[in-house]
């Protein structure tokens, strides 16, 4: 389920056929985007208490708190070809480093998962002038009677990796190895780019709401595959 090549680390056999219950691999990257109405200290502020925001913004997937700095996150149901799963990960978002943030995933402690999910994003914060935001900021300022406009605000660029692998049962296995390829590598395109810019318009909305700013118009922020 991924964008990029399925792994071959299968054994392959004549034609397309491979063993049964060999965990099968899949990857994909994407990039992204949000733009906050604000200055960078106030949106470093708001990150760091991500106690108070994440497991609000992550709805309707179930966030609970991890330790100090993590979650463990049901993403929902998701499947193609008759099998379905309700993935479970938890990740730990590190403090940052010079406005360079890292969130991972940490190893799941049950062995008869059918899974496993590898889970690397970054996010970086920078300053960019007004004039290089997302088109209507000026609008949207103006219509909440903000005067002057402020000359710069603050812009979250992110990139995330993302490696499932996956044990299905015997029936799969029946199906050829493209074919699972081609729907695998679809479904976990769909599953990104459903959930990404959700959670970051949720993110963008609850920021701006706290500070009683002016929200980013939608349509959402969109994420873009890395080919």
């Amino acid at each position: 389920m991924g964008e990029e090549s399925l792994n071959r680390t299968t054994v392959e056999k004549a034609g397309d056929a491979f063993d049964s219950l060999t965990p099968v691999e899949f990857q994909t990257s994407f990039v992204g985007m949000m733009e906050m109405y604000s200055d960078i200290e106030t949106v470093r502020d708001y990150l760091r208490n991500h106690r108070g925001w994440f497991v609000r913004c992550a709805q309707p997937m179930k966030a609970t708190p991890l330790g100090d700095n993590g979650y463990t996150i049901t993403i929902g149901n998701y499947g193609a070809l008759g099998y379905y799963l309700q993935p479970t990960m938890s990740v730990v978002l590190e403090p940052p480093i010079n406005d360079h943030y890292i969130m991972y995933s940490v190893a799941d402690d049950s062995p008869s998962s059918p899974y496993t999910i590898n889970y690397r994003a970054e996010m970086d914060l920078e300053t960019i002038p007004l004039s290089a935001a997302a088109k209507g900021i000026e609008t949207v300022f103006r219509r909440h009677g903000i005067s002057p406009l402020p000359p710069t605000i603050t812009r979250i660029n992110w990139h995330l990796d993302l490696t499932v692998t996956i044990t299905f049962p015997p029936f799969i296995y029946k199906f050829p190895l493209s074919v699972i390829q081609e729907t695998g590598n679809s479904l976990l395109r769909q599953i990104i780019k459903h959930l990404s810019p959700r959670f970051s318009y949720k993110v963008q909305k609850d920021f701006h709401e706290s500070l009683s700013l002016p929200t980013p118009p939608p349509p959402p922020p969109v994420c873009y595959p890395v080919e």
